[in-house]
């Protein structure tokens, strides 16, 4: 008997530590999930116009409470998974200014997705007869998190909807008529209206959606139901059901309309304010419901993270540079493995960021290498987590 006791004894400690090891089929918490929504064309800190004229800063604007409370810590237990950056730049910027500019939007989400913009410098479809911006190169995050065996999906605003002849209604199309979509389109519904700001316009831009720009990740020219990405590419109604469901991909990338991501206002305004006054509040507004929906999501409460981005710095008054260091970029994570609140609020990091770190510490999270164009320069976003929370790619 004392001998079976030392058996049972020997095989406990023999399956402990192959456990601690990974062995016997057990292994660590899988890539956690990442969501990113993609916001547009403001500054978060700039030296002119901060709260006046035609282009606005977000930074203690009050048009933006929600962002605003998110990283004064006045948000609650939400403040407490939040950290956000001081010092995000556009592309290649300089203290100086003097570097090159990439601008506009789609040079941006490019670079987020592949660390170059390729030479493009404009904001045409992926297919446009004007000039094509499609890439026929492999070499860029999402195509690496699909042979890693990842997975990746891409919801926009707008797209996917009930269509007859270009009128649309704000009525999702069923799975099997998703398709990929890479033609930008404008207009109102003839039925139903937007469910954040309550308004009939809808306006979706394929520059916002970056995965939209690389032939192994849009399937081709190929504007179908048949076209064998659909699948990737889904209506942003879609979201709450795949959270519900416990569904998301790894990585998710959200892109709202036009109007819910600070680009344009609306044309009769929104909540009485108009100009950039009205695109601030509308995509504050349209974050205090989003981000929300997917805190409360198993997801997100098991190793999730919330990434709020901005594309580009911008001028404020004619013939700025906002490509130096004095214009900052928005960006802020949500995550129960930020770093921790300092004195009662959220940690503000005061290292040099860009897109280039962002697109280094997806690799990092994921583990998809080599890095990709300049994120093999960049500083990664780790200061903006818990020691460890953000592993190194080898």
């Amino acid at each position: 008997m004392p001998q079976f006791r030392q058996r049972v004894a020997l095989c406990a400690l023999v399956v402990a530590m192959a456990v601690a090891a990974g062995g016997f089929g057990v292994h660590a918490a899988s890539a956690r999930k990442v969501f990113v929504i993609a916001m547009e064309n403001h500054n978060w800190t700039q030296p002119m116009n901060q709260f006046t004229g035609g282009q606005q800063q977000i930074y203690q604007n009050p048009n933006a409470p929600y962002l605003n409370a998110l990283v004064s810590g006045a948000a609650g237990d939400v403040s407490q998974d939040v950290a956000y950056a001081t010092a995000y730049h556009n592309v290649l910027a300089t203290p100086s200014g003097n570097n090159p500019h990439i601008h506009p939007s789609e040079p941006n989400y490019i670079w987020a997705e592949a660390g170059d913009n390729f030479g493009i410098n404009n904001d045409r479809d992926p297919y446009d007869p004007a000039g094509p911006t499609n890439q026929s190169t492999s070499q860029h995050l999402s195509t690496f998190l699909t042979n890693a065996g990842k997975t990746w999906r891409s919801y926009q605003e707008d797209t996917d909807l009930v269509n007859n002849g270009g009128v649309r209604a704000n009525v999702p199309l069923p799975q099997d008529l998703w398709t990929v979509p890479l033609k930008s389109f404008s207009g109102t519904f003839a039925s139903g209206f937007n469910a954040y700001n309550f308004s009939t316009q809808l306006n979706y831009a394929a520059k916002h959606n970056p995965m939209v720009f690389f032939s192994d990740t849009n399937g081709g020219n190929d504007l179908t139901p048949a076209n064998p990405l659909s699948s990737h590419y889904a209506p942003l109604q879609q979201l709450a059901a795949d959270l519900a469901s416990d569904t998301v991909a790894d990585y998710t990338w959200i892109t709202p309309n036009q109007f819910n991501d600070m680009h344009t206002a609306l044309g009769a305004g929104f909540q009485g304010l108009t100009g950039d006054p009205a695109k601030i509040k509308q995509g504050d507004n349209f974050l205090s419901e989003a981000v929300p929906l997917i805190m409360a999501s198993d997801a997100y409460r098991n190793n999730g993270v919330i990434v709020l981005w901005w594309d580009e710095s911008e001028d404020t008054v004619d013939g700025e540079n906002a490509d130096d260091f004095a214009h900052t970029l928005p960006f802020i994570v949500i995550s129960k493995d930020a770093h921790k609140n300092v004195n009662g609020v959220p940690y503000a990091s005061p290292l040099n960021f860009s897109h280039s770190s962002f697109l280094r510490t997806m690799q990092e999270i994921f583990g998809v290498g080599p890095f990709l164009g300049d994120a093999a320069n960049a500083t990664d976003l780790s200061d903006l987590f818990k020691q460890g929370t953000i592993p190194r790619l080898k």
